[in-house]
């Protein structure tokens, strides 16, 4: 734990950043001087009222936690354990997902009553361009754990909290979430930090034995007596031999970055291969054996493994997940092949297969490009009608006049071009099997109410007359619209929407995906299966970093041109083999993240320089005087000088 600056001096570092938009004190740390300059960038006044943000109400927050159901199932006991430790002091344990929303807290009432005053309760956004300078903001801006005291805080109501917060990081290091302490800025305690550090990697482990299930995991630590605590060092490796996922600690100890996650070997680790190790394991189960770096340091490694992760070797994109299917454990199935770590989408899968076997229709929401389609047949291939038709049809693509006789067939002569022999139609043809309607958005309200009658009726009307026909399968929907929002508006109907509504579930964009590492392996296998290709690197940071607008199907459509691009020789993508027009994009976007100060994997921002903190003071007083009405002395009150003080730089 610093020690933080007396009161005094903080007052002072604060008056003299706010009148000259810069700092001339010791004691202020230089991520608190960064928030505060982002802060103030974000149009945020340090008495002047909130940015008026959403709070999640209960149905999103109930949907937010289900989407972070893993990260709260291992979160939760840590937190237990971790407030037992402060529940003598004035504080709270609390839990936010990576952006910033709080989504599970324990604490004592009488101090809960005043957090709630400043919106330390679960819904409310704590980014710091809402919440300014604050543990959990900061770190998520930081990437690093971080402690804020008292009148570090941006905003003056604050100030009554000491918070430290930690971030949870995924295998392949994603960020997941923060984990924070905030209490009475009186009872501050010196080994807080640590507390809080500790209880996050604790979580990180718990994960990553859960996520990485499907994997073979090396336990490591200098002592043997270390494999098991909170310190151990967790490689996952793929049947192959690459290291797809790391905690903390093991990257710290075999002096790896993220970066090197899919892009290296476990024999260029340690003085033994794959099949080596694994012949050490089981020669001796359970035992820690001694490994070697390449540097001669000996580190006590422990493997474990899962049953289905030692078969034929593949590479890691290849690695199938363990499935769970009609509640059975350790099946492998057709989800389960597409699982490449990201928690939200295997959130999504794991419900998804609890409803396969049982008359519930799937709705699948998501952008455009997340694979939807993909997730769709995975599901039927998943479930009991496996071996049956899976016939899909793409609302919007085909033309309004032609869907109807598309979707329900129609009987010869029907209209004008019809067939001579008819055609049974899509409904009929999925019989036993499984319709998939994508874009079901874009149906036109009066086939909407057709198949809301045979979703009813259970049986088909071809056009043209003839008798109907009993029809049987599975509807699985999906759409990038919100459907919800279409039905109260009246573009799409009420009743049709409830039907086809038995189970929602949301694919994350790729931007937001915790698997970018194991997914690039995998689309890269499936692209040329029978090369080892790789990603350089410093570009597939670059790569992971991008908004990625048309997903899944524009990011393998980008790798599918660079691997195009590649020499027969060539066994790296680097920057050279994009296509130009996703180089200028990812230049742009390197030169946005700099002039923002902040990169987007979280690291440590950039310095402003002495001229852009002088327009930001500019900019403050002048919104200040804006939101008073032109009110000089109300204006000085929110920024925290005096009215002279003002005029003086008003007028400089």
């Amino acid at each position: 734990m610093r020690t933080p600056p007396t009161a005094p001096a903080l007052r002072q570092a604060r008056l003299h950043f706010f009148e000259r938009g810069d700092f001339q004190f010791e004691g202020i740390d230089a991520r608190v001087a960064q928030s505060w300059r982002r802060s103030l960038a974000a149009g945020l006044l340090p008495t002047g009222p909130l940015r008026d943000t959403a709070h999640a109400g209960a149905a999103e927050l109930s949907r937010l936690m289900a989407s972070q159901h893993e990260l709260l199932v291992h979160s939760r006991p840590v937190m237990e354990v971790l407030f037992e430790q402060v529940q003598g002091s004035q504080s709270m344990v609390i839990l936010a997902d990576a952006r910033g929303t709080l989504m599970h807290t324990l604490g004592r009432t009488d101090f809960l009553q005043r957090a709630q005053q400043v919106a330390l309760s679960c819904g409310a956004s704590w980014q710091e361009q809402h919440r300014g300078t604050n543990a959990i903001g900061t770190a998520l801006a930081e990437g690093c754990s971080i402690e804020i005291h008292g009148g570090e805080h941006f905003f003056e109501r604050n100030d009554f909290l000491t918070c430290t917060a930690a971030p949870i990081v995924s295998a392949t290091g994603e960020l997941m979430g923060v984990l924070d302490i905030s209490g009475d800025h009186r009872g501050g305690h010196p080994h807080t930090y640590g507390l809080v550090s500790m209880a996050a990697r604790l979580i990180e482990n718990r994960l990553m034995s859960t996520t990485c299930r499907q994997h073979i995991r090396v336990h490591l630590h200098a002592q043997r007596e270390g494999i098991g605590t909170v310190a151990e060092g967790i490689l996952a490796l793929s049947g192959d031999g690459w290291v797809v996922g790391a905690n903390r600690a093991a990257l710290v100890q075999l002096k790896l970055t993220t970066a090197d996650l899919g892009a290296v070997r476990v024999n260029t680790l340690f003085d033994v291969s794959l099949d080596v190790l694994l012949q050490q394991h089981k020669r001796r189960p359970g035992q820690p054996m001694q490994l070697h770096r390449h540097d001669g340091v000996t580190l006590f490694a422990l493997v474990q493994h899962d049953a289905a992760t030692l078969g034929a070797p593949r590479s890691s994109a290849q690695l199938p997940a363990v499935g769970h299917v009609a509640g059975q454990v350790g099946v492998e199935d057709a989800l389960a092949q597409l699982d490449t770590g990201d928690l939200r989408w295997r959130s999504a899968a794991d419900k998804a297969r609890r409803v396969l076997d049982k008359p519930i229709a799937l709705l699948i929401q998501g952008e455009s490009g997340v694979g939807k389609e993909l997730f769709a047949r995975a599901a039927h291939d998943s479930g009991p009608r496996c071996a049956k038709p899976f016939v899909a049809i793409n609302c919007a693509a085909v033309p309004e006049n032609l869907i109807e006789a598309e979707l329900f067939g129609y009987t010869s002569g029907a209209f004008t071009g019809a067939r001579r022999d008819g055609n049974p139609g899509r409904l009929r043809q999925a019989h036993g099997g499984t319709l998939f309607l994508d874009e079901i958005g874009d149906m036109p309200l009066p086939l909407q109410a057709r198949l809301l009658r045979v979703l009813q009726e259970r049986e088909v009307s071809p056009l043209g007359g003839g008798p109907a026909v009993a029809v049987d399968f599975a509807l699985i929907c999906a759409t990038h619209c919100k459907l919800r929002e279409a039905a109260e508006q009246g573009r799409f109907r009420s009743d049709l929407y409830y039907r086809i509504n038995g189970l929602m579930v949301q694919l994350p964009p790729l931007r937001e995906r915790t698997d970018f590492v194991v997914l690039t392996q995998r689309l890269l296998s499936d692209l040329n299966p029978q090369r080892s290709l790789h990603v350089a690197p410093a570009l597939l940071a670059r790569l992971s970093a991008y908004i990625w607008p048309g997903n899944l199907r524009q990011y393998a459509n980008a790798l599918r041109t660079a691997c195009a691009m590649l020499e027969p020789h060539e066994l790296c993508i680097d920057w050279v083999h994009l296509p130009d027009d996703l180089q200028e994009d990812l230049t742009a976007q390197s030169v946005q993240t700099h002039r923002q100060g902040a990169t987007p994997s979280g690291l440590t921002p950039v310095s402003e320089s002495s001229q852009s903190l002088a327009q930001l003071s500019q900019a403050a007083m002048h919104q200040a005087l804006a939101t008073s009405g032109g009110n000089m002395s109300q204006a000085a009150r929110h920024l925290g000088i005096s009215r002279q003080t003002l005029y003086r730089k008003l007028n400089q």
